[in-house]
């Protein structure tokens, strides 16, 4: 039987066309398989919705059980002599700060040398505070250049330039320490002899070479509340107890900034309005993921889920959580539901109770005398729904295990469907040969019996 290598060539029918038509047909067995998946990945997708403004509330409830956060104070500096940040630990109070001196590195300058002027060569020794390094020139680095380059490739807190200054020898070395002060002043010697002529180096003291100071070494020097306080760095932390200075400028003698440092009662509000705040969107997320809308029919991905109607669950008992000092619930401190389960600040009773009883509020969320707080018991009650084995972790495990059995499915589904065509792609072959074939003999016998009516007619 002949070979067709395209469908309908031999016959002259569509059945190319027809192929596909039933390919099309066949892969609509696909379709329902595909709508099944894309509605678990939207179900997962809803979840991670969940998932994430359940992570937002643990991450405000975390922060109102830790006793920094109604630890929070505010600082108020005058002048701009001195920057300040603080930390948990600082106190409020009031306190003089006088800067005399800014920490400085030092810089040394060596005397002039012409352009391209090669050096003696030999080795330098450097120290620089307790640290101590070496430098060796040769024939091929023994210029200015060289030694500046390896200076700095030893990275050892002296940093090398080279400054013209213009004049008929106007190449000068300077070295200058990458940390400011008085610990940390710069020392070169050689025991060469012309290392020790081109650095200007008294024999009979290797040390002393003619490198002249531009920029002393120097500490930081100031003052608070009277106590003199000496520092290597501008920046100054451990003088007083959570304040770090940023030295900026000196003050003029017997006069000094004024540092206050108080309760920050507005960053204290802030975080807990935080926490109403995530739990309103997380409200907010599970309403439109268990929403219906009648006119249109479209429902959220998890209307009547059992998961996520736990976690409702989980929620009421915990934001129900009773305490054991002068605040007992939320409530308490003017923070109530509303009658669409979000919850509703009244800014009076919360100021009123921040500002005349912090340590209850602290109490209330932090927890007292091994006693968990209401943070504590929320971040138990949302770890059972967001931890490995919790109920989201459970149904996300479910759907993806639904997703792959989904695929594996479609894979058979999509086989199924490929022999089939192929089956009858090799059908539709062999009516093609059959039918050319049959083709041929009628126009061969239409052929003859024309040839044969002729000759009758003759």
């Amino acid at each position: 039987m002949p070979t067709i290598t395209s469908l309908g060539v031999g016959s002259g029918l569509d059945l190319s066309g027809l192929l596909d038509q039933l390919k099309e047909a066949e892969s609509a067995k696909l379709e329902p398989i595909s709508d099944q998946k894309q509605s678990y990945k939207a179900k997962l997708s809803a979840f991670g919705r969940l998932e994430n403004a359940l992570e937002s509330l643990r991450e405000s409830a975390t922060a109102l059980g830790k006793p920094e956060t109604f630890q929070a104070l505010s600082s108020k500096m005058q002048g701009e002599a001195v920057t300040v940040s603080t930390d948990s630990t600082a106190v409020p109070g009031r306190y003089q700060v006088e800067v005399s001196a800014l920490a400085q590195s030092q810089t040394l300058a060596s005397s002039g040398f012409a352009e391209d002027a090669e050096l003696a060569t030999g080795e330098l020794a450097f120290t620089i505070g307790e640290e101590a390094f070496s430098v060796t020139l040769d024939a091929d680095n023994n210029t200015l250049e060289g030694l500046r380059d390896a200076i700095n490739d030893q990275d050892a807190g002296i940093s090398a330039s080279i400054v013209n200054d213009g004049s008929g020898t106007p190449q000068r070395l300077v070295l200058t320490s990458t940390e400011t002060g008085e610990a940390n002043q710069i020392g070169i010697s050689s025991t060469d002899a012309t290392l020790q002529a081109a650095f200007g180096f008294d024999a009979a003291d290797p040390t002393a070479s003619d490198m002249r100071q531009t920029v002393a070494a120097q500490d930081a020097q100031l003052s608070v509340n009277g106590i003199d306080i000496t520092s290597a760095s501008n920046r100054v932390e451990g003088a007083l107890q959570g304040v770090t200075f940023e030295l900026q400028a000196t003050h003029e003698t017997g006069t000094s900034d004024a540092l206050t440092l108080s309760r920050d009662d507005k960053a204290i509000k802030a975080s807990i309005n935080d926490f109403v705040d995530a739990y309103n969107s997380l409200q907010g997320t599970m309403a439109s993921l268990t929403s219906f809308d009648a006119e249109s029919g479209e429902a959220g991905q998890l209307l009547g889920n059992s998961t996520l109607r736990g976690v409702e669950s989980q929620l009421r008992n915990a934001m129900g959580n009773v305490g054991d000092g002068d605040y007992r619930l939320l409530g308490d401190l003017g923070i109530s539901l509303t009658v669409e389960g979000k919850l509703e600040v009244d800014d009076d009773a919360l100021d009123e109770a921040v500002e005349g009883n912090l340590r209850g509020v602290s109490a209330f969320f932090e927890g007292t005398d091994g006693t968990d707080g209401f943070a504590a018991k929320l971040d138990a009650a949302l770890g059972n729904m967001l931890d490995e084995g919790g109920s989201l972790d459970v149904a996300t495990s479910g759907i993806d295990t639904s997703i792959e059995r989904v695929d594996e499915r479609y894979t058979s589904m999509q086989a199924s469907i490929d022999a089939t065509i192929a089956r009858y792609r090799e059908q539709f072959a062999d009516l093609d040969s059959m039918v050319a074939q049959m083709n041929s003999t009628s126009s061969y016998l239409t052929q003859q019996f024309n040839s044969l009516n002729a000759q009758l007619n003759q």
